[in-house]
């Protein structure tokens, strides 16, 4: 008696399951993938009648059902020894998580998430042949909105309600590919979601991002943007949130915040460069009065200028930020210090209009009553001297010793020189008569004991305040006690 072997259409394929079954199910998953990748991916999670996740390493869950599977899954991809009853698969640019129920065969699970990735791959792929132009698309729409053309904008990605934007500017050694993963990650869409829109592009050479938005975020670009900076050692400037027209001064504040930036702290909000926690210390009253008084020649774009030119530390790099020729950058400053009457090189000079600018109320012609009848020059005060009552607080002693107590006499004497030469080592050896090895050396030191970054011009004006308000009777090149010609000796 012979056996008859079934080779119709419901004979049993090398897993087990007869074609009819695994074309049903491939048609299934098919179908989903033909409406979204959400879909594709909920597809899957009945199929092994349990959970599926789509992780992004950036991102964290990209799709998850059901939702409340989304952490568990972006566990399992960071730590699967942990999870070995999870099945997964990589799938464009992420990785497909699927925690089946027990009782399903393996090869129906195998089965279930190969068709799946390689559904998510053909998605993927499709995608990115979308994505440079929508990314032309982001940087054009990203330089309108720099340009001021803010309706024009709001108008193409169907936003009008929208009327603040944050605004991020990133360097790093590899733009392009952070450019990739940044956009997988947030995914942005002109029509955007959750009251708010992300613009991500290219533009001279930087990465920016502008999150349009009613006013504030849910820090969801933020967390994102930090994660991918950490990944692909990015130093990125962050401003906002700030009026849709006030677009340019934000991109010029990410720039000068940037410069802050190092890769301990990789993301720098613009309103943390200046002496922020000093100028909270000081008493309101003199301290407003004064700032008003120094300010008061000014218009707010020469303040704007100003602020740039002391965040960023130089007229070439201020140029860079505001977008403007250092040759304008240069000329434009000649005529604010004209009008403060003061020398903008000075360290003593800078920091204290730092602290100026940071005051709760700017010259913005208030107080315009106080002084009538005098003379200009009477009414308005110099920024290289503070009055009594400001930076002679018990506040400001108590800041200053916490800042710069600690260094050892010789430290903080080639400290305070380097800090008058405007960070230049060569004068400041010669005037320290020591060799410009051993000031690097020391200032190397400084920037250990303190905990701060040297190249930071916002820090230099810091240290150069609180190194007056603690100043000793010996702090002076002179008083370094020397053995054997150039050789210091340690008090």
């Amino acid at each position: 008696m012979s056996t008859t072997h079934t080779t119709g259409p419901d004979a049993a394929g090398p897993g087990g399951f007869s074609r009819t079954v695994r074309e049903a199910m491939a048609d299934r998953l098919l179908r989903a993938a033909t409406r979204s990748g959400a879909q594709l991916v909920s597809e899957a999670a009945v199929l092994v009648q349990g959970a599926a996740v789509l992780a992004d390493p950036i991102a964290g869950a990209v799709y998850s059902t059901p939702a409340t599977a989304a952490a568990d899954g972006v566990h399992a991809v960071a730590h699967p020894q942990d999870h070995p009853h999870h099945v997964q698969r990589p799938a464009a640019g992420a990785v497909l998580v699927l925690h089946p129920a027990p009782t399903l065969p393996a090869e129906h699970v195998g089965l279930v998430a190969t068709t799946t990735a390689a559904l998510l791959e053909v998605r993927g792929q499709r995608a990115a042949e979308l994505r440079a132009e929508q990314m032309r698309l982001h940087s054009t729409l990203l330089r309108l909105l720099l340009a001021g053309h803010t309706t024009s904008v709001t108008d193409t990605v169907r936003a009008g309600g929208l009327t603040h934007v944050t605004l991020y500017r990133l360097t790093g050694p590899d733009i392009p590919t952070a450019h990739q993963v940044l956009w997988r990650a947030v995914r942005p869409s002109l029509a955007g979601h959750g009251g708010a829109c992300a613009l991500i592009g290219e533009v001279d050479g930087e990465l920016l991002v502008a999150e349009l938005h009613h006013g504030s975020d849910d820090g969801r670009v933020l967390r994102l943007v930090s994660r991918v900076s950490e990944r692909h050692d990015l130093l990125a400037g962050l401003a906002g949130p700030l009026p849709l027209a006030e677009t340019p001064t934000a991109h010029a504040d990410a720039a000068a915040a940037r410069h802050s930036a190092t890769p301990a702290h990789r993301i720098v909000p613009a309103d943390a460069v200046g002496t922020p926690q000093l100028a909270r210390l000081l008493p309101p009253g003199p301290y407003t009065a004064w700032a008003r008084s120094v300010l008061s020649p000014l218009t707010p774009d020469h303040r704007h200028l100003l602020l740039v030119r002391l965040r960023t530390g130089s007229a070439p790099r201020a140029a860079t930020a505001l977008g403007l020729s250092p040759g304008t950058v240069r000329t434009r400053l000649r005529g604010v210090a004209a009008l403060l009457d003061a020398d903008l090189d000075d360290i003593t000079v800078q920091a204290h209009l730092l602290l100026a600018l940071r005051a709760p109320t700017r010259g913005d012609g208030q107080g315009e009553g106080e002084g009538e009848g005098r003379p200009k020059s009477d009414r308005q005060a110099r920024p290289e001297a503070l009055p009594r009552g400001i930076l002679d607080t018990e506040a400001a002693r108590t800041w200053a010793v916490g800042l710069v107590g600690g260094l050892e006499p010789h430290l903080r004497i080639a400290l305070a020189c380097w800090l008058r030469h405007h960070a230049r080592t060569a004068p400041a050896a010669t005037e320290l008569h020591v060799h410009r090895t051993t000031l690097t050396t020391w200032l190397t030191r400084c920037a250990e004991r303190l905990g701060q970054n040297l190249a930071d011009a916002a820090v230099r004006a810091e240290l150069h305040l609180a190194l007056e308000a603690t100043a000793k009777d010996g702090d002076d090149p002179r008083a370094l006690p020397r053995r054997g010609g150039r050789t210091y000796r340690r008090l």
